[in-house]
């Protein structure tokens, strides 16, 4: 069934009348979950979003009297087509969150199935405990998907995999009838529910124990082994049921509850960076490094090492942890309780090293905040390897076989020897504790050339596997990609006694079909995302320069579903999803509805659609997917492409066109102001303009003021003296007609610290722009004419040595990004390269010795600093932090927020303002107030600003005014 074909609604009304939650199946909301993140997409029939346990029985009792497939699933990150198919996908992520159960003494916790790892962590740290199961995906992944793949993490060496840590599953069958596996109910089995779950319990029991030889013969001796059932589970002296559903991936039942063994924190951690100058040789030596006893032992591979140097968020990171240029690094960890053993760790680490021909070859990091960032990239390696432009990506299908560690070595050897025969090279990384090398071919699956490859690939890297004594899946499951290889891998017994496994707990087939037992094939053209025929043909005619990507279709297809956007602490992005946790207000989300919209797949005109406008409507163009998407993905640019096309469909709404001209009639606002002014004193005129212009009755508007006016005479670039000191100030048109003091301050700043101030005079009577208010409703023309004016009034100073300084992020990055591709020459790069925020001008001339800057003792003051998206996303929030630490005496406190939620004009709009005040509400609020009376609030933005003084009534100040009020007499 493609997307834009019609789904039974018979059945969906029967959903929508019997569930609490929600039910969808319309086109858009499939395409965005046919999709994980593997290479594959297969359209539901539709999605169910339940609230409880009774909504999940009612959909599955609604699917078997329809005939349809259920495929459970959680935060779609799985990387072998697990949560996707034919049927109802239950997105168990958005609603079913909860911590039923603590026992804070026992260390045991019961959540629901769409609990996020990291939210978990966060609520039982305070008593010492953490879930030590901690993949890469931790800030999105959840506890059901966690135990359908029985995934592993970076630290199983010490703590096993999943199943090594969940005592008990509560589940329904296929039919809706619940029952529990594990330590609850019948002591002798371990079983709560009917007789059913009872007699189905001793049939697995008995199943296991007559195939107890083949079992011991044909399970791989490895810790990763993660394919097929866990039938070895069932022949240990006290078997847990609950571990044959954990990595059933959703196939035998579907899971409502899970039980936790939670570990003790350790207290104090360090690591050890060991450097090596070849590949082989780090994978040598792993073995001796575990036999030290670390809790992790992780590869960094030289892809990663060249890629992230590229990646702002990653750069100073591998800066700090790298010395000279090594081919790779081992991340070991060491963990306990005292620090002078773990010191002692780290110099063992640095002897082992030097034994083996590796002296001085260990960087030492024992700050937590420095190794938060080295997991950090390590936990976005396989993102930061999929940020390769172009169409041939780093392929996951033989992502995770593990190999005991003395072969570690001749395996690695030999796969690299068979992506040479097929005329590809390899991505490596993660595990190598575990001898789970995460590996990847890079090949073009749109081609079916790529395909064949990948057959190839995996038919004799299973051979490899065989010969080495490993096993084919080590951590991310069988799903699709894997799970043709599972009989040929366990032998003909065992594959038979697999069915049985699954045809008892589910004879009509109706829970993830095609994954472990009777498959799929991993190389059906039809299943994979980019099926034959796919082609991206709108639009026609993009009118941003998107050739750094491959074209506009390349850009989008660098999501690839890896889901760091659904992440819900940390970071900005992305910030709608916070709010309302639907997969349509979320980066991925929108990427996929674009490429599906893109290709044909919605339907002929879904690109210039309204159900693609509504999916980009809460995107608030922070650009914070442009720092923390480990792929790059900039949707605040692809937005302003989508709008050009839908505008020129359908028009411009008045009120967007409002916001847009804006800086061509402020001037005449501001003659007129007392009158316009009249709107927030006035409820009647705010109602009216809430009708009228599309400006929310509930928020005040700026106030209009005699603008700000350049003092002195026109300057030429003649009068640039070229000695770092010139630099012209770039008002803006939001600080010049509404907050004229900031530009003021500014200007007094400047001044003190010896800088010559050039006032640049406009070719016309209106001030310069840099068209940002155009490029938010996709009027790329007009923005383009703005970018050009600007350009064309401030280049010449450029070129005699003067610096362009502004004030408002969204406008001075404008020229830093945007600009560049309205016009992708070289004189938009020569004015790029010489635009700087007003903080950055000074933290990096005050760093440098150039200038100094009289400041006054604060006396102990405390200031809170909110960072505006575009600071976060342009990696400037350090200047600021910088400039405001330099001032004496004052208590700097950085708060930490995603967007404020006003963004623009986003915050005005009637239909967005509840979701404007709720991202404030997640954390920017209640820091501000928590904050004494008397503290600073300092906020760079001016839609930041407003937001504040209408949500907490309390001014916020530009740094300007702040390093302006603490200038020394």
């Amino acid at each position: 069934m493609t997307a834009h074909m019609q789904p039974d609604s018979g059945l969906a009304r029967r959903l929508a009348a019997s569930l609490e939650g929600e039910v969808r199946f319309d086109a858009f909301t499939r395409g965005r979950y046919a999709t994980d993140a593997s290479i594959y997409q297969i359209m539901p029939a539709g999605v169910v979003f339940p609230k409880s346990r009774d909504d999940i029985a009612a959909t599955l009792t609604a699917a078997a009297e329809h005939g349809l497939p259920v495929i459970l699933r959680g935060g779609g990150t799985s990387q072998n087509g697990q949560p996707i198919g034919t049927g109802l996908v239950v997105d168990c992520s958005r609603h079913l969150g909860a911590v039923t159960a603590y026992d804070p003494e026992a260390g045991t916790v019961t959540v629901e199935p769409g609990l996020v790892l990291e939210r978990l962590n966060a609520r039982v740290k305070a008593d010492g405990w953490f879930f030590p199961v901690e993949p890469s995906t931790a800030s999105r992944c959840t506890i059901g998907g966690m135990a359908g793949n029985n995934s592993c993490g970076a630290r199983s060496l010490r703590y096993g995999k999943m199943s090594d840590n969940v005592l008990a599953i509560e589940a329904l069958f296929p039919d809706g009838e619940a029952f529990g596996f594990g330590l609850t109910g019948n002591e002798g089995l371990g079983v709560a529910g009917s007789a059913r779950a009872q007699d189905l319990a001793r049939r697995m029991l008995a199943l296991a124990d007559r195939n107890r030889d083949e079992i011991a013969l044909r399970y791989p001796k490895v810790q990763r082994r993660v394919g097929g059932y866990n039938l070895d589970a069932l022949v240990a002296p006290r078997p847990n049921l609950a571990h044959l559903l954990v990595g059933s991936e959703g196939t035998l039942a579907a899971t409502t509850a899970v039980t936790l063994q939670l570990a003790r924190l350790p207290t104090h951690r360090v690591m050890g960076v060991c450097h090596f100058p070849s590949f082989r040789a780090a994978m040598e030596t792993t073995r001796h490094i575990v036999d030290l006893g670390p809790a992790a032992v992780e590869l960094v591979d030289n892809n990663v090492l060249v890629l992230g140097a590229d990646i702002p968020l990653f750069r100073t990171t591998l800066a700090d942890i790298t010395r000279g240029r090594p081919n790779c690094l081992l991340l070991t960890e060491f963990a306990g309780d005292d620090r002078d053993s773990l010191a002692r760790d780290l110099a063992r680490l640095d002897a082992c090293m030097a034994d083996h021909g590796f002296p001085n070859a260990v960087v030492a990091v024992t700050e937590p905040v420095r190794q938060r960032a080295v997991w950090e990239v390590r936990e976005a390696c396989l993102n930061i390897m999929m940020s390769m432009k172009g169409d041939a990506k780093p392929i996951s299908f033989i992502e995770d076989c593990a190999v005991p560690l003395e072969h570690l070595a001749d395996y690695t050897d030999a796969v690299t020897a068979v992506f040479e025969k097929h005329g590809t090279r390899g991505t490596w990384y993660a595990h190598a504790s575990v001898g789970c090398l995460h590996v990847r071919p890079i090949l073009d699956l749109k081609q079916a050339g790529g395909v064949a490859r990948m057959r190839a690939i995996a038919e004799e890297t299973a051979e490899l596997v065989r010969r080495f004594k490993g096993s084919y899946s080590g951590e991310h499951g069988d799903g699709i990609s894997r799970s043709e290889f599972v009989a040929p891998l366990f032998g003909p017994v065992l594959a038979s006694a697999f069915e049985t496994v699954k045809d008892a707990f589910d004879p009509d087939n109706r829970l993830n079909p095609g994954k472990i037992v009777r498959p799929l094939r991993m190389d059906d053209r039809s299943l994979m995302r980019f099926a034959p025929g796919y082609a991206v043909t709108q639009p026609a005619a993009p009118v941003l320069d998107w050739s750094d990507w491959g074209g506009f279709g390349g850009a989008v297809e660098m999501c690839n579903n890896n889901g760091t956007c659904r992440k819900l602490a940390g970071g900005a992005m992305c910030p709608s999803y916070r709010v309302t946790r639907d997969e349509q207000h979320l980066t991925r989300g929108r990427a996929n509805s674009l490429r599906l919209a893109m290709s044909g797949q919605l339907g002929p005109d879904a690109f210039t659609s309204p159900e693609l406008k509504r999916t980009l409507d809460l995107c608030v163009s922070c650009k914070a997917c442009r720092r923390e998407c480990p792929t790059g993905v900039d949707m605040a640019r692809m937005k302003i492409e989508f709008l050009h096309h839908y505008h020129a469909r359908h028009g411009l709404p008045l009120a967007e066109r409002l916001v847009a001209e804006l800086p061509r009639y402020a001037g005449l606002a501001a003659r007129l102001a007392p009158l316009l002014n009249w709107r927030d004193r006035v409820p009647a005129l705010a109602r009216l303009s809430e009708r009228v212009l599309g400006l929310s009755a509930r928020r005040s508007l700026p106030a209009w003021r005699r603008p700000w006016r350049e003092t002195g005479a026109a300057a030429s670039p003649g009068d640039v003296v070229g000695d770092s000191r010139d630099v012209v100030l770039f008002a803006d048109t939001f600080n010049r007609a509404f907050e004229r003091e900031n530009l003021e301050a500014a200007e007094r700043v400047l001044r003190a610290a010896g800088y010559r101030l050039h006032r640049v005079a406009p070719p016309t009577r209106r001030p310069l722009c840099c068209g940002r208010t155009w490029l938010a409703s996709g009027q790329t023309g007009r923005a383009r004419e703005e970018a050009q004016r600007s350009r064309d009034a401030l280049l010449p100073f450029v070129r005699a040595g003067a610096r362009i300084v502004g004030l408002e992020p969204s406008c001075l990055f404008t020229f830093r990004d945007e600009a560049l591709a309205l016009d992708p020459g070289e004189a938009a790069r020569e004015l790029a390269g010489a635009a700087l925020l007003f903080e950055e001008l000074l933290a990096a001339d005050l760093a440098a010795g150039r200038i100094t800057l009289p400041l006054g003792d604060q006396g102990g003051r405390v200031a809170h600093l909110h960072g505006h998206c575009h600071q976060k996303a342009f990696g400037a929030m350090g200047a600021v932090e910088s400039v405001l630490r330099r001032v004496p005496g004052l208590d700097l406190r950085v708060i930490e927020s995603s967007c404020c939620g006003m963004a623009g004009a986003f915050g005005y709009r009637p239909d967005t303002v509840d979701v404007s005040f709720a991202m404030a509400e997640l954390s920017l609020f209640p820091a501000l107030r928590a904050a004494g009376p008397d503290d600073l609030v300092v906020a760079d933005g001016t839609s930041c600003r407003h937001q504040i003084r209408d949500g907490v009534d309390r001014e916020a100040l530009h740094v300007a005014r702040v390093l302006d009020a603490a200038l020394a007499p």
